[in-house]
């Protein structure tokens, strides 16, 4: 498959080689510097989805010694913005527009998040509405944090 968004082709370009989902994670966080606060590492990218990790280190944390909530929704609102980047043609683009999150437990250990659209993406004229879920999982594989995040899609002008 031929990727059209650039993220998708920098990605399918740095994954093979060693060290390049470091790299790749790396340029995300430079486009986006907000997102190097957690520290993430993507671990796929597809159109249509994403994943990454966020480990438990100190900076992430909570006065109770566990994954700030916080922490999730930025990994949540990368994993989501990723996939939803990696799905548009590029007369398209995106921003998110609302997340709605459900903490489930405590997260404590190395958090994997995977973003996947909800529904397949519809090039369309007019701007609107393409939800992705978001599910956040601890070591065990228990699910601690879920959300569905709203973005908005519409035509480049």
């Amino acid at each position: 498959m031929t990727a059209t968004s650039p993220v998708l082709r920098l990605y399918e370009r740095l994954h093979r080689w060693p060290g390049g989902l470091w790299l790749f994670s790396r340029a995300v966080c430079f486009k986006a510097p907000y997102f190097a606060s957690i520290s993430p590492r993507i671990r796929r990218l597809a159109p249509g989805t994403c994943e990454a990790t966020l480990r438990h280190r100190r900076h992430v944390t909570n006065h109770l010694g566990t994954v700030h909530a916080i922490a999730l929704c930025n990994l949540a609102e990368l994993v989501a913005g990723l996939a939803t980047d990696a799905t548009l043609p590029p007369t398209m683009r995106w921003i998110p527009k609302g997340m709605t999150v459900r903490y489930l437990r405590k997260a404590e250990g190395t958090m994997r998040a995977k973003a996947t659209l909800a529904h397949p993406l519809e090039v369309a004229e007019q701007g609107r509405e393409l939800p992705v879920d978001v599910s956040v999982r601890d070591p065990a594989g228990e699910e601690v944090f879920s959300a569905r995040i709203l973005m908005w899609v519409s035509p480049r002008r």
